[in-house]
């Protein structure tokens, strides 16, 4: 097999497209072109909708017509009568004042109690931690120790208390620190 050498080397290369053969290339139509062609022919289209439901304008050659309609068109302003009414006017009512309430300063009646049961707790400790917490609160509390059918508890007592200020008092400055009371009432020994 021959091979022909004098094309310029390998017979496998490749081969410059020649001048003369070719065709004009056409232009590629870009797809951002015809996207904001349509974007725009959009918004002109609305606007011309736009502006046809848009009310016919007055004639500007109307001239003294138009102040007279509008003088017209304008509203009444509202008359307030209330200010020269309401000052003639007089009720009268014939009511004797509420009695007001005494706060409750006085001590209880003779034979009660008030307490308030801070805690009840299985464990001593638990307790204990509960009356160190009222202790910082600047209240007076004790454990008791009581037993029942359902085993040994320590309860928290805050009291006996003299006046309802003072166990409202105490009241308040537990439930301020989250710690819920319960009041109870006991016979004087």
């Amino acid at each position: 097999m021959a091979r022909d050498y004098a094309r310029g080397g390998r017979s496998g290369a490749r081969r410059k497209p020649q001048a003369a053969s070719r065709t004009p290339a056409q232009p590629r139509a870009n797809p951002w072109r015809w996207y904001g062609a349509g974007v725009a022919t959009g918004v002109f289209l609305s606007l011309l909708l736009y502006l046809g439901t848009l009310p016919a304008g007055i004639d500007p050659g109307a001239g003294t017509g138009t102040t007279a309609a509008t003088t017209e068109k304008t509203p009444p302003k509202p008359r307030f009568d209330f200010y020269t009414v309401l000052p003639e006017q007089r009720i009268d009512v014939d009511v004797e004042p509420a009695q007001v309430a005494t706060p409750r300063t006085e001590p209880s009646p003779q034979g009660e109690t008030y307490l308030l049961q801070a805690g009840s707790f299985r464990q001593r400790e638990d307790a204990d931690r509960r009356r160190a917490e009222l202790l910082l609160l600047g209240l007076e509390p004790r454990v008791e120790e009581a037993s029942g059918e359902h085993g040994r508890f320590f309860r928290v007592y805050l009291g006996p208390f003299k006046t309802h200020a003072e166990m409202s008092r105490a009241r308040g400055l537990t439930a301020a620190q989250n710690i819920d009371t319960l009041l109870m009432k006991r016979d004087s020994p």
